[in-house]
């Protein structure tokens, strides 16, 4: 089953429609399935007094705080229809995450909500959870910052408005930018799984491209990286994504683990067949031989190739009589 992998553009634009674009052509060009926005009205979705966080105060001016950070970050309606023209021309999925209510009704108007996804810091939002519940589509539900038994409140709301748990996937998250590898935990994906019975993908805020990778490989189907033209642009998010190559190499890693993940049935694969007779062993004359002898643990050992009696045949050989003269190193026959 191929993995969604989302290319999180996210704000990493800094406002800049020529700069978002390049960030699409980006996404395609690794070989991402979507290309994800964000979309809020700045004013609905933060207080004029909201701090920002420790990683925004190191990666934007000290000089303004959260709300005016944010808004220059906005996308308008006329940005959206040239994104979702621009992701057409690449063949690339737009998608874009709602932080509002008006914002959720401009991305529903403008006809990219095939799948909604619930970013972390609106899992306790019960009026925008039935807000986008009631639209009736696939929910990606973001966890970081919470505990199974927010995770289990939020399930518990967007069934409670119509969704059935088969069309929700829980992203395992942590909110830190970048994530350090020891806060990653993992297997709590797993421990969301046989929690609530949903399908498991991961949300990645780590450095470097091992932990997705991982996560896929543990039974993540869905992936989401944040990703940018240069880690080292202003702006909130750029130190903690990847750059182009990074993720082009993100997306290759992802797709090799879905070829090797196979089916799960233990058996000899096609390429390795025509090594069994040269790996293998058979039962061999450890000395000459005369016919009549007894085979014994003196007269027999086990050696390449295995085309002849399998040593798994050993006890059944011990005891009976060469029917014939065999060399050093001949393979016996019965």
């Amino acid at each position: 089953m191929k993995t969604l992998i989302i290319a999180e553009a996210g704000v990493n634009h800094n406002g800049d429609m020529a700069l978002a674009k390049q960030l699409i052509a980006a996404a395609a060009a690794a070989g991402a399935d979507l290309v994800k926005f964000q979309t809020f009205q700045a004013k609905k979705i933060v207080a004029a007094t909201a701090p920002k966080a420790d990683y925004q105060k190191k990666t934007t001016s000290v000089d303004e705080s959260q709300l005016e950070m944010i808004r220059k970050l906005e996308l308008s309606r006329a940005d959206h229809e040239a994104l979702i023209a621009e992701c057409k021309k690449y063949g690339i999925g737009f998608f874009s995450t709602a932080f509002d209510s008006e914002s959720l009704e401009l991305l529903s108007e403008l006809g990219c909500l095939e799948m909604i996804k619930i970013p972390s810091g609106e899992l306790t939002n019960l009026p925008l959870l039935r807000q986008m519940s009631k639209l009736g589509k696939p929910i990606l539900l973001s966890t970081g910052m919470a505990n199974l038994a927010d995770i289990e409140a939020a399930i518990e709301a967007i069934e409670a408005n119509g969704i059935s748990r088969s069309l929700i996937t829980v992203l395992h998250c942590t909110t830190e930018y970048p994530t350090p590898m020891e806060e990653v935990n993992l297997r709590a994906m797993l421990s969301i799984k046989q929690a609530f019975s949903v399908e498991i993908g991961y949300s990645d805020h780590t450095p470097g491209i091992e932990v997705p990778i991982a996560a896929v490989a543990l039974g993540a189907r869905i992936i989401e990286k944040h990703f940018t033209l240069d880690c080292n642009l202003p702006g909130p998010d750029h130190r903690a994504s990847l750059e182009p190559q990074q993720l082009a190499e993100m997306v290759r890693g992802i797709r090799n683990i879905e070829r090797a993940l196979g089916d799960g049935i233990k058996r000899p694969s096609k390429s390795e067949l025509k090594n069994k007779p040269i790996a293998r062993k058979s039962i061999v004359a450890l000395h000459d031989i005369k016919a009549g002898e007894l085979f014994s643990t003196e007269n027999l050992t086990t050696k390449r190739p295995g085309t002849g009696i399998s040593p798994m045949k050993w006890d059944d050989v011990i005891g009976k009589a060469a029917p014939r003269d065999f060399a050093t190193d001949e393979l016996i026959e019965l």
